[in-house]
Parts: structure tokens; sequence; C-alpha cells
């Protein structure tokens, strides 16, 4: 190629379907295909669309393995615009040489939100009561007419203490009056531990007998796989609630939907699931629960924050500049 022959444009993939106006901003520097039908691609078709891309946009409803960067040898940055990145396999990528970039930090806030939100939700029995208003079997009130549990001055258990259990341990400490105890791989520096509402290290076993209510904020890892089953279940205090926001797989479902059976757990508030979209039957049949899709992040300014960080690694990387938010090495 001579000094006057153009360089070709990058190819570029938008798996799902995001803020046109934001993803607008790649067709500047690149060609971009787009998913009109925001329909989730199945493996084979997902490998084929990526064979000639240098790029692509992803989110956690796309698997990115070995077999498929092996039929895709253009790729050069893969960006996702979630904060989790259990669905690339990075050791992969780096080893051909491919930028993984994701979205931490511009969802903390509005995430922490929806972890609270869930633990009253399941704690106060706010869904189990309106399903039972909205299917008219409200005819009388009693003492103890869903009667749930005290949130304020209660002890929160918070597992995986990083940026989003940070923000949550702030809010239960300063707005609710909760003494935080926390579950991490390291313990924080004393500084922020005081500047997340004081919160106080546990080993995981301590944490789960000593707390009321156990929320879970950790990502998901091959070692973490059902950190939450039958014998942890067994360890928390009659009558606790556990919420789960940080990835499914951390719980053992069926062994979680026994101790609700069971009135071992007093409640359970969960956002993600192990095989989502799918859901374990035995918790949808189980007592005392709020299931929700996946949605913790799910706020029209933090989802178009989160597009705009993929789409700013996108334009970083395929400019030859650095990524603003690499997965950590």
């Amino acid at each position: 190629m001579n000094a006057l022959t153009p360089s070709p444009r990058p190819r570029v993939l938008v798996a799902r379907a995001a803020f046109p106006d934001l993803v607008a901003r790649l067709d500047a520097v690149a060609d971009v295909s787009r998913n009109a039908d925001d329909r989730v691609y199945t493996p084979a078709e997902l490998r084929a669309l990526l064979a000639d891309k240098d790029g692509a946009f992803i989110t956690a409803t796309e698997r990115i393995d070995r077999e498929l960067l092996a039929a895709c040898p253009q790729l050069r940055v893969i960006s996702t615009m979630t904060v989790g990145y259990d669905h690339i396999d990075v050791a992969a990528c780096r080893q051909r040489g491919i930028v993984v970039t994701h979205t931490p930090d511009v969802l903390t806030e509005t995430t922490a939100d929806f972890g609270l939100a869930l633990l009253l939700a399941a704690a106060r029995r706010v869904t189990e009561a309106e399903r039972h208003l909205r299917a008219g079997q409200w005819t009388r009130w009693s003492v103890d007419f869903f009667a749930g549990a005290d949130v304020h001055g209660s002890v929160l258990g918070i597992v995986g203490m990083g940026r989003i259990g940070q923000a949550i341990a702030r809010r239960a400490a300063g707005g609710f009056g909760m003494r935080v105890l926390y579950h991490n791989r390291h313990r924080l520096p004393a500084e922020v531990e005081a500047a997340a509402g004081g919160a106080q290290y546990r080993g995981l076993g301590d944490l789960l007998h000593e707390s009321d209510h156990v929320l879970l904020a950790l990502p998901y890892s091959p070692e973490a796989r059902h950190l939450i089953s039958a014998k942890e279940l067994a360890r928390m205090k009659p009558g606790a609630t556990l919420v789960n926001i940080g990835r499914g797989g951390l719980i053992d479902e069926p062994a979680l939907a026994a101790a609700l059976q069971s009135g071992q757990l007093g409640a359970a508030g969960l956002d993600v699931f192990e095989g989502e979209p799918q859901v374990c039957a035995e918790l949808l049949a189980a007592p005392r629960t709020v299931l929700t899709p996946h949605i913790a992040s799910a706020s029209i300014p933090t989802r178009r924050a989160m597009v705009q960080l993929a789409v700013d690694n996108l334009l970083a990387v395929l400019q030859g500049r650095p990524p603003l938010t690499p997965v950590p090495v």
C-alpha cells in the first residue's frame, strides 16, 4: 500500500441495540454493523458476524470464548458495556493481543440504590403483599399481616466490598443506622472502612452468623461458584434476608429455595441468576422472594453512561489511543 492509498476503515459490530445517538459516534471512524432487531445472536451467528470485524460492542448476553476468537482473526478490541466481564475469556483475548474494556464506576451509585431497594422489598415483603392485593385476596387485616423484618438498626453483612459494596455500606450506615460487616478477599484499609460507614471485617462464616441481612455484591469467578450453599445458609440467622446483586452462580439456588420453603430463611431478593434468563423452578415457587431480571443498573442516565463509556473505549483503541477502562490485569 503506497502513501496515496487510504487505509481501510475498521469494521465494528454493535451486537445489541443501544442509544442510537451515542453509537452514531462510531460512524466517523468505522464501518458499523448494527443489530437492528436487538435479538440475542446464537454463538454461530456471533462468530460469523465478527469474522471480519476489528472491534465489537457487546453486552452480557454475548459470550466471547476461545472458539469464537479462533474464527475472528481481525479482532482488536472488545468493549462490553457491563462492569462484569465473566462472559469474556479475557486470558484468551490477551494471548491474541485483543484489548478488552468494561464500564466500572459509572453504574456504582445506581446499582447501590437498587441493592438497598431489593433488600427493603424482600425484608418488608413488599412485592408479596402487592401480589396478594392485586389478586383480590385482601379481605381482612390481622396483627401479623405481611409482617416482615426491620432494616433500620439491624446488622448488614456485605460480601464483596468493592465500589458497589462500599456505596451500599454508606447508605446503610448513614441512612438506616445499620451496623455494617463485610467480607472481602482482602481487608480494606482503616480509612476506607471508616468511609464505608465504619464497616467491620469478618470471615464469611462469622459474617453469616452475625448478620440480619446478607447482600452479595461480588463478581463471579469459578472459585466463587455456590459461595452460598446449604452449609452457608445453615449458618445464617433464622429469618435472615439474602440479597444477590453480584452475579448468578454465587448461590446454590435449589438450596436457597429449600431454606425459604422450610422457613429457615426469612426472605430473598435476587437480581441475578445462574443460567439466566432461565430461572430455577424451585426459586420461582419459593415463598418470600423478590425476583428481578438483572436490572440493578437500569436507570436511563446510568445506561446511557455505560454505553457512552463503551463507545469511548472502542473509539480510543480503534484510533490508536489507550483504552479508558481496560479490564484489570
